[in-house]
């Protein structure tokens, strides 16, 4: 574990206090969690399960036990003979994740009752404060609270805690993409196109936007997962730049 780990679990440690009575495992799941969420613990970032439930101050197995709740999430993966790390989605996590998301949030805007919605409109002029600033952490940040958002529109506690994980597993998705202001910038004015046509009670034309948003985003991802096109071959079979 390297410094940059260690210095978050022990600060988060140090701001949570210690496990409450009985609920060490869920307590230090969620410490781990918030960790992949922030970006502090990366994709592959190896877990030594001797440096972590020490930082963590919880036996090793709750910490086992918190392993295996994050690794049913899909944040952490276990590797035979070579321990627990934090996970690394590749395409077929990336399509996983876009099916799901668009069963909650086209149906949210599908089904929940028009009306103001305040706190959307806040994520949007967020999402806009942090493009001015070239914040890419802001505006991924309010894109994910926008989406929130909208599943919670539902009213439904089960779908709210899926698409908790959800989002916890897109941050990982991210990461590779942390630098780049071109990636989220775009998206923040779907965001607002769709808040509009949804509170003047256009539900389908919202879903639909949402739809197209949504497979828009996941082709960009699978392109960027897939990593650059090779050029065209140059003398002796190297590929050339132009």
């Amino acid at each position: 574990m390297n410094t940059v780990e260690n210095d978050f679990l022990l600060t988060a440690v140090a701001q949570a206090g210690p496990a409450p009575q009985g609920e060490a495992i869920p307590w230090a799941a969620d410490v781990l969690r918030r960790g992949v969420v922030a970006g502090r613990l990366p994709p592959g970032t190896r877990l030594s399960e001797i440096r972590v439930s020490e930082a963590l101050q919880v036996s090793r197995n709750t910490l086992r036990e918190s392993f295996t709740i994050l690794v049913g999430e899909n944040l952490l993966v276990r590797v035979p003979n070579r321990g627990v790390s934090v996970a690394r989605p590749g395409a077929e996590d990336v399509q996983e994740i876009h099916r799901v998301r668009l069963a909650l949030e086209t149906s949210a805007l599908r089904w929940s009752a028009p009306g103001p919605q305040p706190e959307l409109h806040a994520a949007v002029e967020d999402g806009r404060a942090a493009r001015l600033r070239q914040d890419v952490p802001g505006m991924a940040d309010a894109n994910q609270r926008f989406h929130r958002g909208v599943v919670e529109l539902a009213g439904s506690v089960r779908q709210d805690e899926l698409m908790t994980r959800i989002l916890a597993e897109m941050r990982l998705v991210f990461f590779s993409m942390r630098e780049d202001p071109t990636f989220h910038a775009p998206y923040i004015e779907h965001n607002a196109r769709i808040l509009e046509l949804f509170e003047q009670g256009r539900h389908e034309e919202s879903a639909v936007q949402m739809q197209r948003y949504l497979e828009a985003s996941r082709s960009q991802l699978l392109e960027a997962l897939a990593g650059p096109a090779p050029g065209p071959r140059g003398p002796g079979g190297t590929h050339g730049r132009g």
